[in-house]
This record gives C-alpha cells, structure tokens and sequence, in this order.
C-alpha cells in the first residue's frame, strides 16, 4: 500500500445476522482462536518496539534514553528474567514437594510485586502537567480521560498524558493501568478478552468514567485508550450500555490507538434507525426521538357522599377541586392534570448510542493486527464474529508505542525552531510549551503525511482508490454493512446550528442540514487539491483530465465525473481538537447541556 494513501474501514451498522462469540462462544475456544491468529502476525511482533527512530516528541517518547525511560526498561528487563523462566516451569510443579511449591510461589510474587511498585507507584490516576495544557475556559465543559496499555508504569504514563495535552491544548486525566511486567501483562490480556473478566483497573476505571458522565457541567467526555486500554475500555462500554441512560452516552467520544480488544459495542438505539441504516448505509437519514416525563397521581381520595357541603366563605373554598374543612382535611373531588415536562429531543442520521467513536491503527503492529484489524478487515470470520463498530484509518506504518509511533507519525509536534504561532510568544517562551521544545501539534500543510495522505475503502471490491465506480462502492459497502465516505464525513464534521435551518441531523453522524447538504455537493468538500489527484483545473468539459503521459484526456473521458476523494484529515473527528480547536456545536450538543437544568 502507498504511503499517498490510508486504508479506511466505516463503521459497521450492526444487525441481526450477528451473534457474538465474544459472548455466546466457548472462553476456551476464544483462547484457542486467539493463540492461532496471533501465530499469524508472529513476523510483526518485533515491531511492538520498533522502529526505535525517529523519536521525534524527544523525552516525552517511551524509548527515548532518559534517565526514569532507562530505569523503567531496567526494571522491565528484570521481571522479563524473572516471569519468563516461572511461566516455562509450571509443567513442571508437579515434580516438587507442595511445600516447595507454595513457599517459592510466595518469594517470587513477593519479590515481582516489590518491583512492579516501584514501576507504577501508588496513585490510581495522573494527570498532565499544567505547563504543558492549562484548563481555559472554553473548555471547562469537557473531560479528557486515557486509558493506558501493556506495560505502563507511572513515567510513561505521565509522558502519554503529557503527550496528548500537548498536541489537543487541554488538561487529560490519565487513569492507570497499572503493568505487572509484559509477559503477565500479555497473559492478563488473554483473560480479558475471552473470559470477559473485569480486573480491579476496569472496575476503577468504569467508576470514574461513569462518574465523569454524571457530573451535569460536562457536555463532552473524551475517551483515549491505548493497547490493552482498547480491551479494558471495551468492557467499560459495554457496562455503560447496560447501566447509563443512553442520553448521557451521547456526551462519550471514544478514540483508539493500536487497539486489541475483539469487539467494541455501540448499539442502534431504535430498530427503524438499524433498519434504515443496512438498507441505506451511505445514504443519511434522520431518526427522531422525543422523550417526555408525564406525572400522574396514582392514587385519587373518592368523594365523602355524606360529608355536608361547606359554607363559601374567606379561606374556604367549595368549588369543585379542593373543598377543606375546619379539621383541615382535604378532600380531592377531582384528579389532577398530569403533569407534563419534555425532557428532550434528538435527532439523529443513524441513531447509535454513541456518537463517535474511531480507531488508528498501523499495518505492522502486531497489536493492531491481533485486535482491531483481525476483526474490521476480516471479511471472512463470518457472523459469529463480533462487532467492532467505530471507523478505522489503517495507517502504513510500523510499531506499537503510544507517544512515539502513533501520535508521532499521525499527530506529529511542531518544533519550537520551526517558529511559534502569532500572538503566543510570550506563552511559549524559548524552549516551547512547558519547556518542552514544541509549540503544539503541526498543522501546517504537507508537514503531516498521514493526514494529508488520500483515503480508499478498505474493501475487497475496491482494493485500487480507482478501480471501483460509485455504484459499485455503494454495493460493496452494503455488503459489508458499512458506512460510506460521505456519510462518514458527516460524522467527523458539525455544522453551526443557524436560523432557518429546519432539519438538523445529530448524533451519529453529526449535524447536516438539507441546505448543507447541497453545499456539500456543489463544493466537493473533502477533495484533496487538484495538483495532488493530476488534475488540470477541474472535472468535466471545460478543462479536463491529465491522464499517465501528461496529455488531456479524450472528450469522451472529460464528460466523466471526477470522482470525490477524502483525506485522512477529512474524516478524523479527532484532529479537529488539536491545539485547543473544538468541532462544530450541534444540536445534540445542545441538548446535552440542557440536561444540566434537570
């Protein structure tokens, strides 16, 4: 695959032909089946730590040779000795006295769990340097949480908090995931994902993040995860779907990197809204939801047929609702109204409980292929395999680290000697945000490959980003029961809410109006530049195609629509957070901080 182009995978839209084996299947059987499609990616495990350059975020990347990096990797260096040989030995148990057994057993967890503290510390959350993001006031509504991977100890995690401050301009909550060493790490892995059992990491995590949906001032509760995290926050979504109400979920955003989890769950929330999006999944449609609160007296006092009406007189009242006596009782003659209270109302293009949720993955990471990959690019696992639901840029890249091959290669720094923005020297100073060398993330044109590289559906049927017409695209995204490109364009961008607007289309997919729609065609929006895609100045007769030999195409051929491309930066919904930027507000949005008078 050219690095010019970005595999991309829409999301599933769910349906009945799925039944889960996550769920319904054997663990031991899940365990057989993860242990023979990790043998089939055993050639990408190298790059779970490769390549060791560029490490272009300097301190902040996992390898970098620091001095707490270089203590860390001691200490990991010396539980690998230490686990490798106990794991390797267990067959052979049974050769021993019991005694021998338990007080070795004993040593070694005491002596692995001394240098696991030392590694991870005490404290269950860390939470990014000031320097390096302070909390403003436009974003006071928000939370940012990750959710770390394999291996992490404090450093790394404080550098990946770090790390992500720095490149998205806001305060993130690091909850710890706290490492036992890799190779327990790796096995903890496998119990996660096939005997669905929540470890007490999941179960803190689950507590804050539910918690943080809780709290009425937030509208927008961003959630990164990161290796195992995507397996951890797995479970934790699902724990949501059954315990929260579904119109707080709408304030969730999920976003992964290297994800390993096998199936992430995000259910349509009305059957019609399910309905319309397998018969149409490129096409947007509007599902509206009103809910409403009616409050009723259950209980009505009959009518005292002997009691003596009362004198009308100052105080009391003989009509016919209230009649009260010189006792003071009061004696109801008819119900009261209900009392009605509208709660809220949505409007959505595809109705999913969640409303964004996207996956980054590189092509050689044995994670990413074991996880996300394996079960979106898959086609031949069949229904019994899970859902993963969220879009996925499969990037053509290399390793497995959080700081230094992801967010370095999909949302690179922009160096301080590079020149700071106007109006922040001051702020930045000599050696950039916080002192760290970097003024935020690089948004510059042509200085992040990934996001300016050119997208094409990751789909058997269109395996060349031109080999398909659009008839043909639309017929292999029904047949994988995914979404579109432009429908997944929609839910990476929000329009403003404007007066005269009539239709707005929320949730899922963001806001659209019918008017916008209209602008989306005519402008072409999501195009990559005419220079980029060999175009002279445009499609149609005017000024025609460049075909392979720099020659204008055919008369024939000019008559041909061009066909609309998208870039990476296109459809993430993520990058439209860098440096402290926000995405359009939407309907739901609003919706969502109205829930803060209930």
């Amino acid at each position: 695959m050219s690095s010019l182009f970005t595999k991309f995978y829409g999301s599933q839209v769910g349906g009945k032909s799925t039944m889960s084996h996550s769920y319904t299947g054997s663990p031991l059987s899940l365990l057989k089946q993860d242990v023979l499609s990790a043998l089939q990616f055993y050639l990408y495990l190298p790059y779970i730590v490769f390549p060791l350059r560029p490490q272009l975020s300097g301190p902040l990347c996992e390898l970098y040779p620091s001095r707490e990096n270089l203590y860390d990797m001691f200490l990991h260096g010396i539980l690998i000795i230490m686990q490798l040989p106990f794991v390797l030995s267990v067959p052979f148990w049974l050769m021993f006295p019991l005694w021998w057994v338990v007080g070795g057993v004993v040593v070694f967890v005491m002596v692995s769990e001394s240098i696991c503290f030392l590694l991870n510390g005490k404290d269950m959350q860390v939470q990014s340097k000031e320097e390096f993001a302070e909390r403003r006031k436009e974003h006071e509504h928000e939370q940012w949480i990750f959710l770390n991977g394999v291996a992490v100890g404090r450093n790394w995690l404080q550098n990946n908090v770090d790390r992500l401050a720095l490149t998205f301009g806001r305060p993130v909550l690091g909850v710890h995931n706290k490492t036992n060493g890799i190779i327990f790490d790796v096995l903890q892995c496998l119990i996660q994902r096939n005997f669905t059992y929540a470890t007490q990491d999941v179960r803190d995590c689950y507590s804050i993040v539910k918690s943080t949906l809780y709290q009425p001032h937030l509208t927008k509760v961003i959630f990164i995860l990161h290796s195992q995290g995507g397996i951890e926050g797995g479970l934790i979504i699902d724990w949501l779907l059954q315990e929260v109400p579904q119109d707080l979920l709408a304030k969730l955003e999920v976003y992964t990197f290297g994800n390993a989890a096998n199936h992430f769950n995000n259910p349509h929330l009305h059957l019609l809204s399910q309905h319309a999006a397998l018969m149409h999944p490129t096409v947007p449609a509007t599902t509206k939801t009103t809910t409403s609160v009616h409050y009723h007296d259950p209980i009505h006092p009959l009518p005292n047929i002997h009691a003596m009406p009362l004198p009308h007189r100052e105080g009391v009242s003989n009509g016919t609702n209230t009649n009260t006596t010189s006792t003071g009782t009061t004696l109801n003659t008819t119900p009261p109204k209900p009392i009605t209270r509208q709660i809220s109302r949505q409007e959505s293009t595809s109705g999913k409980t969640i409303r964004y949720i996207e996956h980054y993955a590189h092509t050689s990471d044995f994670v990413a292929c074991w996880g996300v990959l394996h079960f979106t690019k898959n086609f031949s696992l069949g229904p019994s395999a899970p859902r993963f639901m969220g879009r996925v840029f499969e990037r053509s890249g290399q390793g497995h680290q959080m700081n230094m091959h992801y967010l370095d290669g999909m949302f690179p720094l922009r160096a301080v000697e590079d020149g700071g923005r106007e109006g922040q020297e001051q702020r930045v100073g000599k050696g950039g945000i916080g002192g760290s060398g970097f003024v935020g993330a690089d948004e510059r044109e042509g200085k992040n490959g990934f996001m300016e590289s050119v997208l094409e559906l990751g789909l058997p049927s269109s395996s060349s980003p031109s080999s398909s017409t659009s008839n043909d695209e639309d017929a292999a995204e029904r047949a994988s029961e995914r979404e579109g490109f432009k429908i997944s364009y929609l839910g990476a961008h929000g329009e403003p809410l404007e007066d005269g607007e009539k239709e707005v289309l929320v949730r899922d997919m963001s806001p659209i109006s019918p008017a916008t729609m209209k602008r989306f065609e005519r402008e072409r929006l999501g195009m990559t530049s005419a220079q980029r895609l060999g175009m002279v100045g445009g499609a149609g007769k005017e000024k025609g195609m460049v075909n392979g030999d720099g020659k204008v195409r055919g008369e024939r051929e000019e008559n041909r629509e061009e066909k609309m491309r998208f870039r990476v930066k296109d459809l993430s919904r993520l990058w439209l957070y860098v440096n402290g930027k926000s995405p359009k507000i939407d309907e739901t949005d609003v919706g969502i901080a109205r829930m803060a008078t209930i």
